[in-house]
């Protein structure tokens, strides 16, 4: 299960990109709180707090209790996370206000063990991944911090889809219309002769101009 995190924050008393400008020159993100039929609330947290959460990796699949304002701890769910283009530092966050035992989509990110035991890795085939995240709804006092598969006996040309995964206990995917793919173990690359031969040319052609190159040099 994910971990539940911790967020301290303050009320927002002024709106408008100004006011938000300043707010991050000071060292702080805003951020605004909605849903639970509740009127939303506009805040700011610390980028440097922030930050740290982000960098566990599990951020968005976490409920964040945020504390400090509304006189007690709001619990919410990352919905999203706006990052500057250039810099990539957070520039606002959105949170949804959830009950304790609300029911929720989350984005669990996929692991894959057991290569070892792969007998199509030993082959040289290699796993395309098609889904590094896959969408659950589940409790939200029991979000999965991820989604193990195993690659034990998986042969070259194999399909993972969902329906081959044990989901926790009450944990469903969100896509419930077709059996998605999350991974394929595709045949090893086989070297193209012609790709070959044409390697083989620029490198012997670079390696000429580099002797040329070094016999002009002696000269002069």
């Amino acid at each position: 299960m994910s971990d539940q995190l911790t967020l301290s924050a303050e009320t927002r008393d002024r709106a408008g990109k100004g006011a938000s400008r300043a707010m991050r020159r000071e060292g702080r993100v805003p951020a605004v709180i909605y849903g639970n039929k509740q009127e939303a609330l506009s805040i700011h947290v610390e980028e440097k707090a922030l930050m740290k959460m982000l960098n566990t990796g599990h951020f968005m699949n976490s409920v964040i209790m945020v504390d400090g304002v509304a006189g007690a701890a709001i619990r919410t769910i990352p919905k999203d996370v706006h990052f500057h283009p250039v810099t990539d530092r957070p520039m606002h966050v959105d949170f949804l206000r959830i009950s304790e035992h609300a029911t929720i989509t989350v984005s669990v990110p996929v692991v894959f063990v057991d290569q070892e035991e792969s007998k199509g890795i030993k082959r040289g085939g290699v796993l395309n991944i098609v889904q590094h995240e896959v969408d659950l709804v589940c409790d939200a006092s029991e979000i999965p911090g991820e989604i193990t598969i195993s690659l034990a006996g998986v042969e070259v040309g194999d399909s993972i889809h969902i329906s081959n995964v044990t989901l926790p206990n009450g944990v469903t995917p969100a896509i419930t219309d077709r059996d998605f793919t999350i991974a394929t173990m595709a045949a090893p690359t086989i070297p193209n002769a012609e790709d070959e031969a044409a390697d083989e040319a620029l490198a012997a052609e670079q390696s000429a101009a580099a002797e040329a190159e070094a016999a002009a040099e002696k000269e002069d």
